[in-house]
This record gives C-alpha cells, structure tokens and sequence, in this order.
C-alpha cells in the first residue's frame, strides 16, 4: 500500500498530492493518503467520483484521519 503523508496540509494539496501518485502504482492498488484537513473528508470522496476511482473509506491511523482510494483504472 502507498501512503501518502498531507498531515499539516490544507485544501486542495491533499487532493494535488493524490492526483499526483496514483498514476504511479498498479491498477488495483490501494493508496492512503493522511489528512487532517477536515475538507479532506469531502475533497477525497468527490475527487474519486469526478474521476472514476473507488473511494474506499475514511479510518484512523495512529490517531490521524486516513483516507484509502483505490486505483481503478
């Protein structure tokens, strides 16, 4: 799994970092991207639909808000 760290980052480089990466890893992959930007709970889900990538969902990794996308195509 490819993590992506935005912790710290604000609206919108978590979603330029995301956009970013996920060229880079294999179709199927799942990439996580650290966010505590609380637009990023809106952001991430929205950038996934207008592009065709399944969002998976929302967790919390050592206390931070964690967000999975898988790459779909």
């Amino acid at each position: 799994m490819t993590v992506i760290d935005c912790l710290g980052q604000r609206c919108p480089l978590p979603v330029i970092a995301l956009a970013k990466r996920l060229p880079g890893v294999p179709v199927g992959e799942v990439v996580r991207v650290l966010a505590d930007d609380p637009a990023a709970a809106n952001d991430i889900p929205a950038w996934c639909r207008m592009r065709g990538h399944e969002y998976v969902g929302r967790i919390t990794t050592d206390g931070a808000p964690a967000y999975d996308v898988r790459r779909t195509h």
